[in-house]
């Protein structure tokens, strides 16, 4: 057979090679003159944008070049995220591969792609994964089912064919033809829920052996059915980013709040970076908790603050209530992100964008300060992953109202707190010199040794709560009274002043060289004496300490000075040398980091209720704030950033003492040495 090419076919090859040449030399120009974009891992502030698309909507009208630009140009973002598919599960662009609005003008996310591209600005999507409305009321064989046999009307089956037929294909399709940076995929964990339908049961019965599959909780092997789901939801989150990276590598996903407080376990998806939208009401203390768990799972993470509060009270939230939410993510060394409306068209609101502008100036005045910066280990908070599980009935619930007390309480008295679970905290646990377990009625037998041996070779121990005790109660020297907890009012007693309070408690009888701390007095019982309301015992070269009633809950939901002044009391019993000791005001949130080798203590203005307040207009100014910072040389200098003020200090005895003008929403005092700051 003669196999070679005719003159015709070499003409055709050629032709082929010159147009695949001349789109290759496109893209190549292309790329060359677009400016570099960050990635996500270097990104420090951003803004998101969303309005969960509806059927009827006709979209893409007023999304317009110049739009983009004023926003990039007002504001300076390393990256914009925008709406893509929300929960109804309608996508605000012509998608080839999902479901469509009503109608399109033109394409608004090219719009946005080449505004943001010509700026180098990158741009993400929010994009609705577990939820999608629309695709379970097309394909009710795609939902989740519930308990009751029925199809969930919103979550999608992890078990089901939904990722292969519109959640992957549609990804690939906003990395490859749209050349879209990332997606933050919006309804996840937090939205999966136990699925009971045939698919699931069949893959519970063969991967447990277990036949009867429970329908809820108190029947047998219930825990294990919702650890399978769990498992079955990691499983999913892995298959779809493991997918479309294999044909799009650098496509970058996050999965909103997974590997966060929400889902408090280690890192097993190769998910880019993590990220989650704190509380739009009590912004403070949701970025709190969450900034403090995130900073400790070892990847590039940010946090987002709603733009305006929900609710009858409602509105947009001010530059310096922003700027606050901020400044809590900031000194905590995580990137930030605000989130805005768009209108049902696919256009934002521009009058938003000048409050944005002022918060942006805000961050980037902290950029170098703060981001990236790493924590001083000083007081480490429990959130125990697997006791956390055993209390949910749900997959990846925010139940954290035990925690989030005992961390506000600490933080109230300018305590440097970290949040870790026990996938991080056990390999450095030596580093703590005080570790608090904030009411977890159980703990895994190992990280019980762990916590054990720790205070045996000098560590110090506070557990919060009679069930915490009575997980250590040999090491305490108590005997706690039979029966659970009780429930109700109480008297605390300390130091000659008392105060009613609310709590679970339980009567502990100590042992002799068990040291009683402040003394409870149910209110309404005829107990003849006062119970301990706390103890300390030294155990080995270390102390360990319980309090016999809860605080967490009870100090969530109603701040109480006088369980707050009584926690501080123990805590500075175990841990009377902190790095740094602020006064000046108890409205002030201390984080002491390190950051291009220099020592810095971050000071956030946090005066004023924080709960419920739905906006804010001003601040009151804090301070002066006195500090006094261990230090084994005195400093070349001590400044106050960004602000760039240089503090007269004082060097005595190994400490620092200095003190600080006004503060009006956070400043950092940074200890310069001579060294040069690596």
């Amino acid at each position: 057979m003669n196999r070679q090419p005719t003159l015709a076919a070499h003409s055709v090859w050629r032709t082929a090679a010159a147009l695949l040449l001349a789109v290759h030399s496109t893209v190549a120009a292309a790329d060359r003159t677009e400016p570099q974009r960050l990635k996500r891992a270097e990104s420090f502030l951003g803004i998101h944008f969303d309005f969960h698309a509806s059927p009827n909507d006709q979209i893409g009208k007023n999304t317009t070049p110049e739009m983009v630009e004023k926003i990039i140009e007002l504001v300076r973002p390393d990256y914009l995220q925008i709406d893509c598919k929300g929960h109804p599960g309608i996508s605000s662009y012509p998608t080839k591969v999902g479901n469509r609005a009503a109608g399109y003008d033109g394409d608004p996310l090219r719009v946005w792609r080449e505004a943001t591209a010509k700026r180098g600005v990158a741009l993400y999507v929010h994009y609705s994964g577990v939820w999608d409305s629309k695709a379970v009321q097309d394909h009710p064989d795609w939902a989740a089912t519930r308990a009751d046999g029925k199809p969930d009307e919103r979550a999608t089956s992890v078990f089901g064919p939904y990722a292969e037929k519109l959640l992957i294909p549609q990804l690939r399709e906003l990395a490859g033809d749209y050349r879209i940076d990332g997606a933050w995929v919006d309804g996840d964990c937090w939205a999966a829920i136990p699925d009971f339908g045939e698919a699931s049961q069949a893959a519970f019965r063969a991967r447990t052996g277990i036949q009867a599959v429970p329908r809820g909780p108190g029947e047998p092997h219930w825990r294990e059915f919702l650890e399978f789901q769990r498992q079955a939801f990691r499983d999913y989150v892995n298959r779809y980013v493991g997918e479309v990276k294999r044909t799009h590598p650098e496509f970058q996903i996050c999965s909103n709040w997974a590997f966060s407080d929400h889902m408090p376990e280690p890192v097993t998806v190769p998910v880019d970076f993590l990220s989650g939208d704190y509380s739009p009401q009590d912004s403070v203390n949701s970025a709190r908790l969450a900034g403090r768990f995130l900073a400790q799972q070892g990847k590039p993470w940010d946090l987002m603050a709603w733009s305006f509060t929900t609710g009858a009270s409602g509105g947009q939230k001010t530059a310096v209530q922003l700027q606050r939410e901020a400044a809590v993510v900031l000194a905590l060394g995580g990137g930030f992100q605000a989130y805005h409306k768009q209108r049902h068209d696919g256009s934002i609101f521009p009058e938003q964008m000048p409050v944005m502008a002022e918060v942006a100036k805000f961050c980037r005045a902290r950029q170098k300060l703060c981001h990236r910066g790493v924590a001083v280990p000083q007081i480490a908070l429990l959130l125990c992953t697997e006791a956390h599980y055993r209390r949910q009935n749900g997959l990846f619930p925010r139940d954290h109202a035990r925690i989030e007390g005992v961390l506000q309480a600490l933080l109230e008295k300018q305590h440097s707190v970290e949040v870790l679970a026990e996938h991080r905290l056990g390999p450095r646990l030596g580093e703590y010199p005080l570790v608090v377990v904030p009411e977890w009625e159980y703990l895994p037998p190992p990280l019980q040794a762990k916590l054990k041996t720790y205070v045996a070779g000098g560590g110090n121990l506070l557990l919060i709560g009679p069930e915490s005790a009575a997980l250590f109660a040999d090491e305490l020297g108590a005997r706690l009274a039979k029966g659970e907890a009780r429930e109700g009012e109480l008297s605390l007693s300390q130091e000659g002043g008392s105060a009613t309070i609310r709590g679970a408690w339980q009567g502990a009888t100590l042992g002799a060289d068990a040291e009683a701390i402040g003394m409870l007095r149910p209110a309404g019982r005829s107990e003849p004496e006062s119970l301990p309301a706390a103890s300390v015992r030294r155990v080995g070269k270390g102390q360990i300490a319980a309090t016999y009633f809860t605080l967490g809950r009870e100090y969530r939901d109603a701040p109480n000075p006088a369980i707050r002044k009584f926690l501080d009391g123990i805590v500075r019993r175990l841990f009377p040398e902190p790095l740094a000791v602020v006064t000046g005001s108890e409205e002030v949130d201390v984080c002491a980091m390190r950051n291009h080798g220099q020592l810095m203590i971050h000071l956030v203005n946090t005066s004023g209720p924080h709960q419920r307040r739905p906006i804010q207009d001003s601040i009151p100014l804090l301070g002066p704030l006195t500090l006094e910072v261990r230090a084994p040389m005195a400093p070349s200098a001590v400044t106050l950033k960004p602000s760039g003020q240089k503090l007269e200090f004082t060097y005595e005895g190994g400490r620092i003492h200095v003190t600080t003008p006004p503060i009006a929403i956070h400043e950092a005092v940074v200890i310069e040495t001579a060294e040069e700051p690596r």
